[in-house]
């Protein structure tokens, strides 16, 4: 692609965001560890202008993340972003220090210079703040463009070598105007073409697939969930007959899913692919018998996964090429370089020791979940399956305290599925980043016909979320909230009362366990 922007990444907490916000404005971006980036690696990459992070540390402090000075002369626009910023600062004979008051979230900054990465937006604005150094002088040859009444220097700018920085994040909702300042830079300086389109995608894809693989096999684990599908689909355009998905229905799915995945994938869907349906209920239930602590039923459902892949994958026999869902917040979040680590995924690091591979595919590396959505609707999935919202590894297994039994996982099912047709009937579907019922371990008196009854609690969640690192409780209307409950007391056996999870994310988690 000649349009695309370079994101070095100096360990900050939003550095993914970056990345998203640069695509949404059709052009194509990459994230990179600082310690990776050299001159000849950004001429490598050749982008139209790089953008510099946040991080967590001092600019001045030893030992603090740095870059190649050379990145400098290359003339190509530079912007820096809090961090980002302060480094430039430091690295272009400007001084930073500890500022006499730190500033953290919303911010009122008055904009000094409408022109540049200013320009068309409002005299002052909100800006979103996060830090406790600050630019006390800026470098020869820039103008101060934008400050707030703790922060003298929250913009500055040296146009003539394109040089901008902003100590605040634009690429945070909570930014009013971040959208249009990103979008100065990229289309305005950096002078980008809008050329990052999922139909071109699709089609470059492809092709590359069907070269790679030449005549080859291919498998693929198809769990059901949005990133696989969407992998199975593309593949097959590619590649048709040559690859084959094992479909392992563990039993932990939500309301008819599974069937769902078979009409779709199946002998009878549009997609020409080899399906294999691995109906493995009861084997999972009796490894998952008398078994409670949640790390264990984790551990339990995800290494029975594996085995049955295996003996699936032994019965098919020669295969040269494992395809796998990765996408590009799986390899951001283990862990760029020295980069924090948010979460391990067990698709992320090459292929298992234990199978016999030339290599694997993994067409949606570089993608974004909405990306992969996009891509889902250009390749013909239907909006239930491409809109369809995360579901943990584990399934329901996760969503069920205690032990996993065939009456509980039908309990959850059935109560999730009356929740999930009530929020669409509401025209909340979507407006809810996640919502689910789960059934607790708590049991009850109640009284229902004049008798009592001793049966389960189930509870329902609901959260609104940008980046699934916090979320809090959406406030679903309370008639709502009355017919979900009553119809799961009236329609689903062994439940006798229904609570709502009113918890956020700190200091609870989206899902139960």
């Amino acid at each position: 692609m000649a349009n695309k922007i370079l994101i070095i990444d100096f360990g900050g907490q939003y550095n993914q965001l970056i990345a998203r916000r640069v695509r949404e404005l059709g052009v194509y971006s990459e994230v990179h560890n600082f310690e990776s980036i050299t001159v000849d690696k950004v001429k490598e990459f050749d982008p139209c202008g790089i953008i510099f992070t946040g991080g967590p540390q001092s600019a001045y402090g030893e030992g603090a993340p740095a870059i190649d000075r050379g990145v400098f002369e290359l003339g190509l626009p530079i912007l820096g972003i809090c961090y980002g910023a302060q480094l430039m600062a430091h690295v272009l004979g400007g001084k930073i220090g500890t500022a006499p008051t730190s500033e953290y979230g919303r911010t009122d900054t008055v904009v000094d210079c409408k022109e540049g990465l200013f320009a068309g937006l409002s005299d002052e604005t909100v800006t979103w703040m996060s830090h406790t150094d600050y630019i006390s002088e800026v470098p020869e040859g820039f103008t101060i463009t934008a400050h707030t009444e703790n922060c003298p220097v929250a913009g500055m700018e040296d146009r003539a070598r394109g040089y901008y920085a902003v100590q605040f994040h634009p690429e945070v909702n909570h930014t009013a105007e971040g959208t249009e300042l990103l979008s100065n830079f990229i289309l305005g300086v950096c002078k980008c073409e809008q050329d990052w389109k999922m139909d071109s995608f699709a089609e470059k894809e492809i092709a590359e697939i069907r070269e790679k693989v030449g005549d080859g096999k291919v498998l693929l684990a198809l769990s059901g969930g949005v990133d696989s599908s969407v992998v199975a689909a593309l593949m097959a355009k590619a590649i048709g007959k040559q690859l084959t998905c094992v479909f392992v229905d563990h039993g932990l799915l939500r309301k008819d899913e599974g069937d769902q995945v078979e009409e779709i994938f199946g002998s009878k869907g549009e997609y020409d692919l080899n399906f294999v349906r691995v109906n493995a209920q009861e084997r999972y239930y009796a490894k998952l018998a008398g078994v409670t602590d949640p790390e264990t039923k984790r551990k339990i459902i995800g290494e029975e996964f594996i085995r049955v892949f295996e003996e699936e994958a032994k019965k098919i026999g020669a295969v040269d090429f494992l395809a796998q869902g990765t996408i590009y917040a799986d390899i951001i979040e283990s862990g760029l370089g020295k980069s924090a680590v948010i979460k391990s995924h067990h698709n992320v690091g090459g292929l298992p020791e234990h199978v016999d591979f030339k290599a694997i595919i993994e067409p949606l590396r570089m993608l974004f979940k909405d990306e992969v959505r996009a891509l889902g609707r250009e390749l013909g999935l239907p909006d239930y399956l491409v809109d369809r919202q995360p579901f943990p590894g584990p399934g329901l297994g996760i969503r069920i305290i205690g032990e996993v039994t065939a009456e509980k996982v039908k309990i959850v099912q059935e109560a999730d599925a009356i929740y999930r047709e009530e929020i669409a009937k509401a025209g909340l579907e979507g407006s809810i980043s996640q919502y689910f019922a789960a059934l607790t371990n708590m049991r009850s008196v109640g009284v229902m016909g004049d008798f009592r009854t001793y049966d389960y609690a189930v509870a329902i969640r609901a959260v609104e979320t940008v980046d699934f690192m916090t979320a809090e409780a959406v406030e679903i209307p309370w008639s709502v909230l009355q017919k979900v409950m009553n119809r799961i007391i009236n329609e689903v056996d062994h439940v006798n009362r229904v609570f709502y999870d009113l918890t956020s994310k700190p200091p609870g988690t989206v899902e139960f366990e």
